[in-house]
């Protein structure tokens, strides 16, 4: 069933909306089968029962597992960058944090589970920082990847990966349904993936006449030096996505995730918008938000650019750029601010 902030979410729909969607739900799911296996990024991942302890490597994959009432079954988390969404605060208060960054390996296996699950491929993978997929099966842990890290990707590289096809949503909602699988929950995952639909079909809705037609944006999300060349938003990922919704113009073309590029470059195109993420992750000095938007007023090319000179620099919170719940928030905020700038008809 449902979890209580589903039902929230949902009442907020017309009740013909609502019935369909739970019916559809409990129509189609089916109790799973065990033993089960998926394939998960280019490996086959294989369940014996529902497991009963998690490590959650990533805050959108500890979100989605709270938000299909799995919270209790969630003994560690790690990779954080924002503060837990606010339906999710009690349950998140009793989840051990292992590392608001990268958990060691050690620390992952002292949680003793039966599942660890990673938003990224470079925390658990061939190359994987806290663990390899090989080091997790010879101790008789299955580890899965979001899809969203691995479909149409290629992590083989330093970085954040290449991506060899575009972003979307049914990325994430496949995350959701084989979770749903997985645990033997799949009438509250197809609940869940109906909600974020809804969601995404009324933002995009709400800016159909609203089309930013061909503005040119840069997403900047952090830097390694706050003086230095900034991580933007490359052409097939979570933020190119969003963008591709309203029908604005990335100017970053390369297949890069999140490729460095220097203010010269970025001036060379002007950007129309500067979209800035926000979040609490204190990584790289330009995490900070009031950092981002000091150098954006006093650097002597940065402050020339046409999207700071005319005040069009938008705040977007992180989850937002993350393939997860929040993606949706992403087209809502970015629309809204275009429209205000005046620069849609």
């Amino acid at each position: 069933m449902p979890t209580a902030h589903q039902f929230a979410r949902l009442l907020q729909w017309p009740v013909a909306a609502l019935l369909g969607t739970l019916f559809a739900g409990a129509a189609s799911a089916a109790p799973t089968q065990y033993p089960l296996t998926l394939e998960n990024c280019r490996e086959s991942v294989t369940f014996a029962a529902p497991p009963k302890r998690v490590v959650a490597i990533g805050q959108t994959q500890t979100e989605i597992l709270y938000a299909l009432g799995l919270g209790d079954r969630v003994v560690g988390t790690a990779v954080w960058f924002s503060p837990v969404a606010k339906p999710y605060e009690a349950v998140n208060a009793k989840v051990k944090r292992l590392a608001d960054n990268d958990p060691s390996f050690e620390a992952v296996l002292a949680q003793e589970p039966d599942l660890v699950t990673a938003m990224f491929e470079w925390h658990v993978g061939p190359n994987g920082i806290v663990g390899k997929r090989d080091q997790f099966a010879k101790v008789k842990v299955p580890a899965y990847v979001s899809p969203s890290d691995c479909v149409g990707k290629d992590n083989s590289g330093a970085g954040d990966g290449v991506r060899t096809q575009m972003f979307t949503m049914e990325l994430v909602y496949r995350n959701i349904r084989e979770f749903g699988q997985i645990f033997d929950v799949s009438e509250r995952a197809d609940a869940l993936i109906a909600e974020l639909k809804a969601r995404e079909e009324k933002a995009v809705q709400a800016v159909a006449n609203v089309k930013a037609k061909d503005v040119p944006v840069v997403v900047w999300f952090s830097s390694k030096d706050i003086k230095g060349d900034g991580f933007m938003a490359g052409k097939n990922g979570v933020p190119a996505y969003i963008l591709s919704k309203l029908g604005a113009r990335n100017i970053i073309t390369t297949n890069e995730e999140w490729p460095l590029v220097g203010w010269e470059s970025i001036a060379a195109v002007n950007p129309a918008v500067i979209v800035t993420v926000k979040m609490d992750r204190r990584r790289f000095p330009a995490d900070d938000i009031e950092k981002k938007l000091d150098f954006l007023n006093s650097d002597p090319v940065a402050s020339k650019l046409d999207a700071v000179k005319n005040n069009r620099v938008v705040i977007m919170d992180v989850g937002a750029t993350r393939a997860g719940l929040d993606t949706v928030d992403g087209i809502e905020t970015l629309a809204k601010a275009i429209a205000g700038f005046g620069l849609v008809p």
